[in-house]
């Protein structure tokens, strides 16, 4: 296999780490990034990777660390980014930018640094992997005048909404960018055994920090080989650009408005507008 050069994000924690460690093995070209210095640091010492932090609840630490990818790779481009940070939070909590936070870390910062980056992404006609959840199925009402719910506020729906904001982004990258060389997918890595609802108040909680999770929840070494997969794939090859996948699974159990081009293009713009970039 052709070794990459690979940015992922989440990667200190949970399927991000477990992915980083094994595609160490491959001599991939990892650039990693985290929002805890010691994690981060932790598993860059593991894996040999260069690595970055960075707190995607603060629109100034995405901005910064798209400078720093950008001059870290050069001329040479990325080949994967892997959008893999996010997590389900508690109360409604606003950011220092003024948004509510699980729209801001698991859509508005990913959106944001995906499109930083593009020039590096285009120049290594790169896989664009986003890591969603079948919670955009179970709970998502997407209002597009109400992105943060502030209407009608429950944790759940917040990170529902957002993780069909991550599918209808990978709808829209494919749109515009296919053909240029882009590719784009997004998948449910399963429900893993990792820290990522640790900060919430829900029921998901609950059956993260009990025993529970031993019988219901996978572990994170399998979600991070599903997310190594997708690394690792070639578009419409190994996965087709611009879908959603159950773990390895093209699936078409979705929630119906993954089709709606036209919702796909709202977001885009509003998204655009909230972060402060040309659409």
């Amino acid at each position: 296999m052709t070794p990459k050069t690979v940015v992922l994000t989440g990667a200190s924690d949970g399927i991000g780490a477990a992915a980083a460690r094994q595609l160490t093995a491959s001599g991939h070209r990892l650039i990693l990034v985290g929002r805890s210095v010691e994690k981060t640091m932790a598993v860059a010492a593991d894996t040999g990777a260069e690595w970055f932090t960075a707190d995607f609840a603060r629109r100034d630490d995405v901005r910064e660390l798209a400078t720093k990818i950008a001059d870290t790779v050069g001329d040479g481009g990325i080949d994967v980014l892997a959008n893999n940070a996010g997590g389900i939070f508690g109360d409604q909590t606003p950011t220092v930018d003024g948004f509510e936070k699980t729209l801001q870390v698991n859509h508005l910062a990913p959106f944001l640094l995906t499109n930083l980056l593009l020039p590096q992404l285009r120049a290594g006609r790169a896989s664009i992997i986003n890591t969603s959840s079948v919670a955009h199925r179970l709970f998502a009402r997407l209002d597009i005048d109400d992105l943060d719910n502030r209407k009608n506020f429950s944790a759940n729906r917040a990170y529902g909404d957002a993780k069909l904001a991550n599918v209808l982004f990978t709808k829209s990258l494919h749109t515009k960018f296919h053909g240029e060389g882009l590719s784009s997918v997004a998948f449910h890595p399963g429900t893993v055994q990792t820290n990522f609802a640790s900060d919430s108040n829900t029921l998901m909680r609950f059956v993260y920090r009990t025993p529970l999770k031993r019988l219901l929840l996978i572990s994170s070494e399998k979600g991070g080989s599903t997310l190594s997969w997708f690394i690792e794939g070639t578009p419409d090859e190994t996965w087709i650009s611009g879908e959603y996948y159950d773990e390895r699974v093209l699936t078409r159990r979705v929630n119906p408005r993954i089709e709606d081009a036209a919702l796909a293009e709202a977001l885009w713009q509003k998204s655009a507008e909230l972060v402060g970039i040309s659409a």
